[in-house]
């Protein structure tokens, strides 16, 4: 017979989980102010709230640690994370930051100024956030496709190439800085996008004259996809497809918390030297000096050999195939999501879950309260609260998804992890009908409210 599979690592070490009953997570969650990031990490059972920083890094991460150089000026760690970031994705000009706001932060700083316009593939919350705060306008060029959750397609999170061109036909060059390109799309539920539509987005850009920035968190997940889907490059190693994904972009920013499979970690690199000058002055303003940005010299160690051990196909097959096994669990119960199954989460559709609750009462947020109480379980909303209200109009805004995010952590849970979330989906799923109201805000700050924000149930 043939052998099943079976993930490429063992482990090492585990960490207890402490369960709860019901009554003390209505109780926590209350004292939350209906606010999952507000909940201690001990309130919760299964953590889905983001893939952020919370893999499990490997022997060779935590060995390469004890040789970080802490030296303020001139760490060698900082060479050693420069030579694999120039030689992945062929960026000559790198500059460390503890995350990957903080690298938008600083590249924004030296490109942006007031009334500029940003096109993209569905900004997510940090980078629209810093592009509002500079009162700068963040133009949402997604396909429509990436809005039918039910639509099967297997780059389902591009840009639309029509939709660009008109942003950059009818403004002037000088008022469109870069163009993002976000892989994977985030906020369409982690789906891909082509090495087509890297391409020929690149092409658009060179042909305005405007850079092209590639929003990267999980960069490796996107290889994986065109990979696996993508007709010419099956026989390609995700280095190579890497490699090639990046020789079409001039700038990028990431967190290296996803596909870096650090705790802590980001950085900014570029094409153009001139461009390092500018964003270097932000760089030392905001983060630190040019070699370590906010970086210890033992994340900088472990960054460099988690980019060099994820970009194997092994560790990215393992952690996709989880993910989707949460989606064919949740295709078995009938329980609806953003298809197909993303790289890193899959987006439960609040909207076809909740049917009959209004937008006013923030339907994901409602969803993700009740995976709460129902099973501990820590998702996410990417719905209304985190779209935050119109800059200009002060007026909540609803986007077309409303969805649920349940990330998946890297090597952290087990497939018997993943059934009790399905089963937790298909109870609440089960019992929808008895879900009729949701909440309201009683606080929220003025810009990514969804981090703080207090909210109330509407009885």
């Amino acid at each position: 017979m043939t052998l099943p599979y079976a993930e490429p690592y063992k482990i090492k070490m585990t960490e207890a989980i402490r369960t709860s009953t019901r009554e003390e997570r209505e109780a926590w969650i209350r004292e939350a102010r209906y606010n999952l990031f507000k909940l201690r990490s001990d309130q919760v059972t299964i953590d889905l709230l983001t893939d952020s920083g919370t893999g499990s890094m490997s022997d060779r991460q935590w060995a390469a640690m004890m040789t970080g150089d802490e030296s303020y000026a001139g760490a060698s760690s900082y060479f050693r994370l420069k030579t694999t970031v120039a030689e992945l994705f062929g960026m000559p000009w790198f500059l460390p930051t503890h995350q990957g706001r903080a690298a938008e932060n600083v590249i924004f700083s030296a490109l942006l100024k007031e009334g500029d316009i940003v096109p993209g593939n569905s900004h997510f919350d940090t980078t629209k956030g810093h592009i509002e705060f500079r009162r700068c306008h963040a133009v949402d060029c997604t396909i429509d496709a990436a809005a039918d959750t039910q639509l099967e397609l297997p780059f389902k999170g591009e840009m639309d190439l029509a939709k660009l061109e008109k942003v950059l036909a009818e403004n002037p060059r000088e008022k469109i800085p870069c163009v993002v390109l976000t892989v994977t799309n985030n906020t369409a539920g982690g789906q891909p996008v082509s090495m087509r539509n890297i391409r020929e987005t690149a092409e658009l850009c060179r042909r305005y004259g405007v850079p092209l920035l590639m929003d990267s968190a999980r960069f490796a997940e996107n290889a994986y996809f065109i990979k696996t889907r993508e007709e010419g490059y099956a026989s390609k190693t995700i280095k190579e497809i890497v490699r090639e994904m990046y020789d079409w972009a001039d700038i990028m920013t990431i967190s290296a918390k996803k596909d870096g499979v650090v705790n802590m970690g980001g950085f900014v690199a570029m094409r153009s030297e001139e461009l390092y000058k500018k964003a270097m002055s932000f760089s030392i303003m905001f983060e630190g000096y040019v070699t370590y940005g906010g970086m210890s010299g033992r994340d900088m160690d472990a960054l460099a050999v988690g980019l060099d051990e994820n970009t194997e196909f092994g560790q990215l097959d393992a952690r996709i195939r989880q993910v989707r096994l949460l989606g064919d669990l949740l295709d078995q119960y009938g329980v609806p999501y953003q298809r197909p199954a993303g790289g890193h989460a899959i987006f439960v559709d609040a909207k076809k879950v909740l049917p009959n609750l209004p937008k006013e009462q923030f339907i994901a947020q409602t969803l993700a309260v009740e995976l709460y109480l129902e099973a501990g379980i820590r998702g996410v909303e990417i719905g209304s609260i985190l779209a935050d209200r119109d800059p200009e109009t002060h007026e909540n805004r609803y986007p077309a998804l409303e969805l649920l995010r349940l990330a998946i952590p890297r090597r952290v849970y087990t497939d018997n992890h993943i059934r009790v979330i399905a089963a937790a989906c298909r109870n609440i799923f089960e019992r929808r009908a008895e879900i009729t109201t949701g909440y309201r805000i009683t606080f929220e700050a003025p810009i990514l409210r969804h981090f703080t924000v207090e909210l109330d149930k509407i009885r």
